[in-house]
């Protein structure tokens, strides 16, 4: 006799992982979630906008890229989520918007409840780091079109900023200061050329690396650092013009997008240095600076820019929160790109 199960899809297993993660995605709750009986929605409760003047929604969606399949090699699926919840929720706060809630979607090869339930865990504790709820999501079994072991997953939140309040490059002036808040690492970019590079050089992901003080493997399933939260109090607390989201396309890349058209951002290369996985990459690879600038963050996962006068306020609070950040470069009349000098 045909069933569903002998098709390959596992509803008893989809149903305990839905158990087993109840627990965390319960971390993540904000107190305008409102339970939906039915379990078929995430419910918000939209009240919380009319201290509002005018709210602005936002919405972002993304996934991790190749670097899920990294996870999927090493068996730690436990904070590939957090990267999901970075990539997506700091996009929202880029234009000063506060990330409200977010869903998930996991499509795999077969349910196994264990590793579903640590994946939706690592996003919610990326919703608790960026201050979002968790308020739903979707787990789909698909026997023949992925392997039994394989899986990918991606994302969408919404967020609201008041309209007049709105960060952009129509904020930005000349003289204004181009901050640097510090990448955890490689975040969730350029996986496809690390894989590239491990096939090639004959890496391995178990072996100690001694200029990263740790395998090739945890260095690069170290999750993404959040920002959100980080950015918010900034702009609370201090004049903020604009951010950046430094993801694909390197930081001149994603700068660039942050800038009017009359203005350049000019970056001081020599203002820091690159963490230990990005030199350690280009060697093996043989990858040329270019590429690397345009492919990875190089050590700058959010930037930010503010009058010259906050800057050592801003610098200030973002070290008592024990977020590394430095004076990037300093924008100049221009064509509205960032270059380094």
């Amino acid at each position: 006799m045909t069933s569903y199960a002998t098709a390959g899809v596992d509803i008893e297993a989809g149903e305990r992982a839905v158990e087993l993660m109840k627990e965390k995605v319960a971390r993540s709750r904000r107190p305008e979630v409102v339970d939906d009986p039915s379990g078929f929605a995430g419910l918000f409760d939209a009240s919380a906008l009319l201290s509002y003047r005018r709210p602005l929604l936002t919405s972002s969606t993304d996934g991790v890229g190749t670097k899920v399949m990294l996870a999927q090699r090493l068996d730690k699926h436990d904070t590939i989520g957090i990267d999901l919840v970075g990539m997506v929720v700091d996009d929202l706060v880029v234009c000063g918007a506060e990330p409200l809630f977010m869903t998930d979607y996991i499509a795999c090869g077969k349910v196994v409840p264990e590793r579903i339930a640590e994946i939706v865990g690592g996003v919610a504790e990326g919703c608790r780091l960026a201050g979002c709820a968790l308020i739903g999501g979707e787990t789909a079994e698909h026997p023949g079109a992925m392997g039994a072991d394989e899986y990918d997953l991606a994302g969408a939140a919404t967020g609201v900023v008041e309209a007049d309040a709105m960060l952009g490059g129509h904020r930005v002036r000349e003289g204004d200061v181009v901050l640097a808040l510090a990448s955890s690492g490689v975040h969730s970019n350029g996986y496809s050329l690390v894989r590239h590079i491990i096939a090639s050089a004959g890496l391995s992901l178990e072996a100690e690396v001694p200029e990263l003080g740790r395998t090739l493997g945890e260095e690069l399933l170290e999750p993404t650092r959040i920002y959100s939260l980080d950015c918010l109090e900034l702009a609370r607390t201090v004049e903020v013009h604009a951010y950046a989201h430094i993801t694909g396309g390197g930081l001149a890349g994603n700068l660039s997008r942050s800038l009017p058209s009359g203005l350049d951002a000019v970056l001081d290369r020599s203002s820091w240095t690159p963490p230990a996985v990005f030199e350690v990459l280009a060697g093996h690879g043989g990858v040329d600076r270019d590429d690397m600038d345009r492919t990875f963050n190089l050590g700058v996962g959010m930037a930010a820019i503010v009058p010259a006068e906050a800057v050592d306020a801003a610098l200030a609070l973002l070290g008592g929160r024990d977020l590394p950040a430095w004076v990037l470069g300093e924008v100049v009349p221009g064509t509205g790109r960032a270059r380094f000098s």
